[in-house]
């Protein structure tokens, strides 16, 4: 049984079929990447699994239909999200962002524990966890930002564009600590303009053109399929 299994998948933005029979899986312990040009329906996608938006179709996650369930319901059963953009709290300090990452978690103890973890994890967000998080560097609420999410102990994360906007050195940075956090039990669902990266991260992949997977295999033979390497490795 997938850990994430979708099928069928449709989406509509009024009269623009943004996702068409959408279907994909994702297995327990994966780093799955899915990559495409922007306006292909990444974004879309992420935002369908956590019910953010209406589709049709069915989603499931650890053999449970989530279809019918808000997104804090999918929060709570295991399942979270880093957006686009990082979106951290920006006047809120950067410990506050962690807590709020937990703010359904009724295992107060657990979460100090998970926090002091973050902060051996990160040791730059401990360095500046009374700062205001909008006066971090990109790089930084990048990671406050998957570390926020870890907080929730999500059994699979879904990632949008983590390396959005950042400088080559914090891009390699970042990708060390999505393998970081895959190595240690989380399932990883990779959204990621970078292919060239993303395709190194993951075990497998999926291509995504205007709403459709038109390809689909191990990540390490997507990087030597030819049409991949000519519209998304640069040839």
């Amino acid at each position: 049984m997938a850990m994430l299994e979708i099928r069928d998948l449709n989406v509509y933005y009024g009269k623009i079929h943004a996702l068409k029979n959408l279907s994909l899986h994702v297995e327990e312990g994966e780093i799955v990447t899915l990559i495409g040009a922007n306006g292909a329906g990444k974004t879309t996608l992420l935002t369908s699994i956590m019910h953010q938006i209406p589709y049709t179709g069915e989603i499931s996650f650890c053999g449970k239909s989530v279809t019918d369930m808000d997104t804090r319901e999918i929060v709570l059963l295991g399942m979270t999200m880093v957006p686009e953009g990082r979106r951290v709290f920006a006047r809120t300090s950067v410990q506050d962002n962690l807590l709020l990452g937990s703010y359904a978690r009724k295992d107060r103890n657990e979460s100090k524990k998970d926090l002091n973890d973050i902060y051996q994890r990160f040791p730059r967000l401990e360095e500046r966890k009374n700062q205001l998080a909008g006066t971090l560097s990109g790089g930084e609420q990048q990671m406050l930002a998957m570390a926020r999410a870890l907080m929730c102990r999500p059994r699979l994360m879904l990632l949008d564009e983590p390396s959005m906007g950042l400088s080559p050195n914090l891009v390699d940075k970042v990708f060390d600590t999505i393998r970081e956090i895959s190595s240690q039990g989380t399932t990883i669902l990779l959204v990621e303009q970078n292919a060239n990266q993303a395709l190194i991260t993951a075990q497998r992949g999926y291509v995504i053109e205007t709403g459709e997977i038109v390809l689909t295999d191990d990540a390490s033979d997507l990087l030597r399929n030819p049409k991949v390497k000519e519209a998304y490795l640069g040839g």
